[in-house]
């Protein structure tokens, strides 16, 4: 057992450390004062608070709610509703808060799944790594690709198929770059990561494009701003088609396009 739990006198301290994709990492604490562990400070503001912890060793889903509240310089409700925050990686733990630097007792580690906005604060689920039992063990056919352009079951190359352009005209989910696509709608079903400007750090899914206009899923949580630099990565409709005439590919396509579905039952004279 970690020693400062043994004492009738216990100084422990809560923390959380939250790890987002975009590479920022955040620190909290219950504790009434900021701590500074493995050089990462862990504030005691906004002082998230987490339901219930238990600890099982069965296969059951673990999950946790944090909520806390909102904070200019830590998580604020632009970057919430941003989605930011969306899988951001967080581990909770315990430690002697008078030996910051000693023993850790591991309390809860996993993703964060659904985040919301509640009466001035934000709440959120943990969803731990029992989480991942849930998914299928086996994929179901599909006459779409099921692998991601350029994965390594999909394995095209994506070296000269990214790109940073400049945006010169924006307009709610529509986009106009100071260069065009290679190819016609080359972009479409491709992504769009915002490298400088209110939206930096977020990436989005293009739904279209033709020359240098570009339509995004949705439109950006901050209005985009004329000269904000954005990179583009090419796309992919899934369909075998696209696989055999744009990339050759058709070895590495994952899909059945020519299986038959259940309509095949259907068809019969007189239907």
């Amino acid at each position: 057992m970690t020693p400062f739990l043994s004492p009738e006198l216990t100084t422990i301290a809560l923390c959380w450390r939250l790890d987002r994709r975009d590479g920022v990492s955040l620190g909290f604490t219950g504790h009434d004062r900021d701590i500074i562990i493995a050089g990462l400070p862990y504030r005691a503001a906004p002082g998230m608070l987490p339901s219930a912890i238990s600890l099982s060793d069965g296969f059951d889903v673990d999950t946790l709610d944090i909520s806390g509240a909102l904070s200019a310089d830590a998580i604020s409700a632009d970057d919430l509703a941003a989605g930011r925050w969306d899988g951001a990686r967080v581990r909770l733990f315990a430690i002697d808060w008078t030996d910051a630097d000693g023993a850790v007792l591991p309390l809860a580690r996993g993703e964060l799944g659904d985040v919301g906005l509640r009466d001035g604060g934000f709440t959120a689920e943990l969803r731990g790594p029992t989480a991942l039992l849930e998914r299928p063990v086996v994929e179901q056919t599909s006459p779409e690709c099921r692998a991601e352009l350029g994965d390594r079951r999909c394995r095209v190359d994506m070296a000269g198929r990214r790109t940073v352009a400049r945006i010169v005209a924006a307009g709610g989910a529509s986009l106009t770059l100071d260069r065009a696509e290679n190819a016609p709608g080359s972009y479409a079903y491709g992504r769009l990561r915002w490298i400088d400007g209110a939206n930096s750090g977020i990436a989005t899914a293009i739904l279209a494009s033709s020359g240098t206009t570009l339509t995004l899923r949705d439109p950006p949580s901050t209005a985009a701003a004329i000269g904000d630099h954005v990179e583009l990565i090419e796309g992919c409709d899934k369909a075998f088609a696209t696989c055999r005439a744009r990339f050759a590919n058709m070895a590495n396509f994952r899909g059945e396009p020519h299986l038959a579905g259940n309509d095949l039952l259907t068809r019969y004279p007189g239907a």
